[in-house]
């Protein structure tokens, strides 16, 4: 039986339909799962993807962390027993939840950043980082208004003494973030976020790559105890 992973819907969501497709073309089976119910429909993973959730009023997922889905989501996560990828607005999230340290500010520059954005995975020990190699460069999709990714300098030491930074984006930071930082994850490995769009980049076919693939290979070899498919080359 295929590992259920939930894809969460927010007011506002506009990417939880390719992140459902990513799940599906990775083996898994996406599982819709609704805001305002506080019913994880016994999912083995949970994805919170991009767009804006609750029109970014306040802050961007500022209101997204009171809601009822969250309430479930935010304790399985915190034991480490749920898997949870936070892509763009589903990254805010977890840092407004504090699952994830930090926070996402406006981009250097003031503009909003839509490109295929080359990273580096620094990170392979994570639930949804098993499929790739340390130092191996992805491209995968950017677009974002708030990924300038900050936090206090002994937190961002903190995160490299302990392994927890992720992705770094490669050659100049589009957007100001701190030490290059494109994604981090939590103390047990199991919650990543990230800025860059990996469900944008599965299929040579619609986007600049298929990198962002191995994210959800790697959750379901993770889910299974199999050993991860190695993440394929940069397809241009």
């Amino acid at each position: 039986m295929a590992a259920r992973v939930g894809v969460v819907t927010f007011p506002g969501s506009l990417d939880d339909r390719d992140a459902a497709r990513a799940v599906r073309t990775a083996g898994g089976e996406p599982v819709s799962l609704w805001h305002g119910d506080a019913d994880l429909k016994g999912v083995d993973a949970v994805v919170l993807p991009g767009g804006f959730s609750y029109g970014d009023y306040l802050r961007c997922g500022a209101i997204a962390r009171f809601a009822p889905i969250m309430s479930e989501i935010v304790p399985a996560a915190q034991s480490g027993d749920l898997p949870v990828l936070g892509i763009c607005n589903g990254f805010q999230v977890l840092c407004e939840s504090h699952l994830l340290p930090g926070a996402l500010t406006r981009n250097a520059g003031q503009r909003f950043i839509c490109r295929d954005q080359p990273i580096r995975m620094t990170a392979t020990d994570t639930a949804w980082t098993g499929a790739y190699r340390a130092e191996q460069e992805l491209l995968i999709p950017l677009k974002s208004n708030e990924g300038n990714y900050t936090a206090d300098t002994a937190t961002l030491d903190k995160l490299e003494a302990e392994g927890r930074v992720v992705l770094r984006y490669a050659g100049q930071t589009p957007n100001g973030s701190r030490r290059d930082i494109a994604g981090v994850t939590n103390e047990h490995r199991n919650v990543v976020g990230l800025m860059p769009h990996p469900e944008h980049a599965i299929s040579a076919l619609t986007g600049p790559s298929v990198d962002g693939l191995g994210f959800f290979t790697s959750v379901l070899a993770h889910l299974t105890g199999e050993r991860p498919v190695a993440a394929g080359a940069v397809a241009r």
